[in-house]
């Protein structure tokens, strides 16, 4: 299974018969090397609705006939749009072909802001547990620190978690430190950082003080093999 990383809080995940995209905001997004027209995708796991997140979602969907999983009222909202959606909620897991999904707290807020700058309530965000041929990859999504997340560490092997480090929207450096000692995953990667000038941070840095796991500031398009 290879893990890609492609900017902003976009992740690929590449399995013998799958091919997953989380949060894919690739149009309007610089730090993205991917071309929402071509990119191929069997299934999109969404955090929140927030457009850096939901991104192209819509137009990669319906090319690729692909799956939509997502809270509950944004996977509703997308299949208002003709997607093929699999609603979900924060605590509960599923288990697809492709894998087992577990949807987590994440303390953020979730709403999309049409063309016309209608603002649609999308429920509660959330982070993704994706566990594959018993892998699991945690994406945290957009949140600020909380406590449970050392329980989320508690109760899962994580081999792979994205952080975001932002701060302005989400953790900054020094709480995605402490997030990072409690998920204690035995590789974490910093996310939703450096798309925009507010969230501007230094991944070098952050890496090198991650006292738990192996800290991976990974380059946009670099992949790990799990």
């Amino acid at each position: 299974m290879k893990v890609s990383y492609h900017g902003h809080s976009v992740v690929k995940v590449e399995t013998d018969s799958h091919i997953i995209l989380i949060d894919p905001f690739i149009s309007g997004n610089e730090a993205c090397d991917l071309d929402a027209g071509s990119v191929k995708a069997d299934v999109i796991l969404l955090t929140h609705g927030h457009n850096d997140h939901v991104g192209d979602t819509e137009a990669i969907a319906k090319r690729n006939d692909a799956l939509v999983v997502a809270p509950n009222e944004l996977a509703d909202y997308l299949a208002g749009k003709g997607l093929n959606t699999h609603n979900m909620h924060i605590g509960g897991a599923h288990e697809f072909d492709f894998g087992k999904v577990k949807y987590t707290q994440a303390f953020h807020g979730s709403s999309f802001t049409e063309d016309d700058g209608t603002i649609i309530y999308t429920g509660m965000p959330g982070g993704i547990l994706l566990t594959i041929g018993g892998k699991t990859i945690y994406h945290a999504g957009d949140t600020g620190l909380f406590s449970d997340l050392k329980l989320i560490g508690d109760m899962n092997d994580i081999d792979v978690a994205f952080v975001p480090i932002g701060d302005n929207f989400t953790m900054g450096p020094e709480d995605a430190l402490v997030a990072t000692d409690w998920i204690n995953a035995k590789t974490v990667v910093p996310i939703h950082y450096n798309t925009f000038p507010v969230i501007e941070q230094d991944a070098d840095e952050f890496v090198r003080n991650v006292k738990t796991g192996k800290g991976l500031a990974m380059k946009i398009g670099d992949s790990v093999e799990l």
